[in-house]
């Protein structure tokens, strides 16, 4: 049980060494020990390193609330809700159904090839790179971790470069619970990243944006490595005319402002029928006054708003904000301090398509309204642009909504509530072309880092008598099996 001893050692480690030939000879060890185990760490050892980081995760909740308190000021709340306890479901899931997943499945025999038995077995791919973001640094990268032990993997994590104090955190946390050749972190830069894409690394787990997620797909062909790209994009969010208000305010405030709109998921923009949208507007800021404060003053000092992760980003919001005001935009809210990388929730709206606020995916606290009449002219708009990662309806009448499901794409689709499909352990979790490909979470995470292998064994089959020479009776052998079996 070699492969599941872990260090009891708690104290930050100290930096690797990142040059050129450190990081090939982690990944060269790594390399290593999964070819001399193709089948992976067994079922045991797989529990027993999930069990392992759990506890690791649940003894060092306060250092992890602090890392990203001092990253960019989490509220402690948030952190818990959506960075440690998504970690922990994905554990908790994980250890009730590994033995079944973990299972061959039977792949029943068909008459054309009758007399062979068939399985689908799952084969750890092998070496996996996990390259996660900044804006839930904690979950994206221990989140996917959780599938690729499951898949019998090993892994190195590249953390953000933009959340130093959670990535050392990450680091400590792998060192306490892992052995160099099964888990490693490796903190740096972009020339980190570049230096890690350039390995032959058996699947790529890249959350990000689309650019870079191009960038990092064009790596991965070089070496034939499988992907997994978890995305981003403009996701929609419809409030039809017989939509619920108080329900629809009460969570499209909770999914655009959480983590101040730094979330891949969060609605982008919201299309509010006219007939509504201005009680929607009242509603809005009511619901955002209750939450964050009435003043700019509560907002600022309110402990459970947290800031725009560094100024490059703040600036970044702003310019959004200025391009549209400068052309004709109105904007509820919307407070700055940029030296402490404050935006407060804002509300914008009279947005127009040639606003960068319409083309840009926004990814901070700012929410364009756009009123509407005719819902084709909604579907039309969102199918212009590339798919999104989520689209989120509001209504009350299910015809509607059906319809609007059916005539668009997108990776996922909520219904009267935001963000929740992260959390469903059963639903997979990805996107769609611009949005992503592959998918995470429970078995679909388990999948994504697994290679479904075919074996087939002959027990009495009779193909060959279809062998060559082909014989006059081997001929009207074969005719038959097409005519009867094609």
């Amino acid at each position: 049980m070699a492969d599941t001893s872990s260090s009891t050692n708690a104290s930050p480690p100290a930096k690797r060494d990142l040059s050129g030939d450190a990081i090939t000879g982690i990944f060269q060890s790594q390399h290593a020990a999964a070819i001399a185990k193709r089948d992976g760490f067994d079922y045991d050892q797989r529990i027993t390193l999930l069990e392992n980081l759990r506890d690791t995760i649940n003894h060092r909740q306060p250092e992890i609330v602090a890392a990203l308190a001092k990253d960019f000021r989490k509220p402690e709340s948030e952190v818990l809700l959506t960075e440690i306890f998504p970690v922990l479901q994905e554990i908790a899931h994980t250890k009730k159904h590994l033995k079944s997943w973990m299972r061959p499945l039977r792949a029943p025999a068909t008459l054309g090839v009758l007399g062979t038995r068939a399985s689908v077995q799952s084969q750890p791919r092998g070496v996996c790179l996990i390259i996660a973001p900044w804006n839930y640094p904690f979950n994206l990268a221990l989140g996917p971790l959780v599938s690729a032990l499951a898949a019998g993997n090993r892994a190195i994590i590249k953390p953000s470069e933009m959340t130093p104090a959670t990535s050392a955190l990450i680091a400590s946390i792998v060192d306490e619970v892992f052995q160099l050749d099964q888990v490693t972190v490796l903190e740096g830069d972009s020339k980190v990243a570049e230096q890690l894409l350039a390995l032959p690394f058996d699947h790529i787990f890249f959350t990000g944006s689309p650019k870079v997620g191009s960038i990092v797909m064009a790596a991965a062909a070089k070496t034939l490595a499988s992907v997994t790209l978890e995305l981003g994009g403009k996701s929609p969010t419809i409030v039809g005319p017989t939509a619920k208000l108080d329900k629809s305010v009460r969570n499209i405030v909770w999914g655009k402002f959480a983590n101040v709109g730094q979330t891949c998921i969060a609605p982008d923009h919201v299309f509010v029928h006219r007939d509504i949208a201005p009680e929607f507007n009242q509603a809005m800021q009511a619901e955002i006054d209750r939450v964050y404060g009435a003043s700019p003053e509560a907002r600022k000092a309110n402990k459970d708003y947290a800031r725009v992760v560094n100024d490059r980003h703040t600036q970044r919001i702003i310019g959004l904000i200025d391009d549209a005001k400068a052309k004709g935009a109105q904007i509820i809210g919307g407070e700055i301090d940029a030296s402490e990388n404050f935006i407060g929730p804002s509300l914008l709206t009279n947005t127009t398509l040639e606003m960068d606020v319409s083309s840009e995916e926004l990814f901070g606290p700012i929410l364009p309204i756009i009123e509407y009449d005719d819902i084709d002219q909604v579907i039309a708009r969102i199918n212009a642009n590339p798919k999104p990662l989520a689209i989120y309806i509001f209504e009350q009448d299910q015809d509607l909504a059906d319809r609007i499901v059916a005539r668009t794409s997108s990776g996922s689709v909520c219904i009267n509530i935001t963000m929740l499909q992260f959390l469903h352990p059963n639903l997979p979790f990805g996107g769609v072309n611009n949005s992503g490909l592959g998918a995470a979470h429970g078995i679909h995470g388990f999948r994504a880092f697994s290679h479904e292998r075919a074996v087939l064994q002959n027990r009495w089959s009779i193909l060959h008598w279809l062998f060559p020479p082909y014989t006059g009776t081997v001929k009207r052998l074969i005719a038959l099996v097409v005519r009867v079996l094609g």
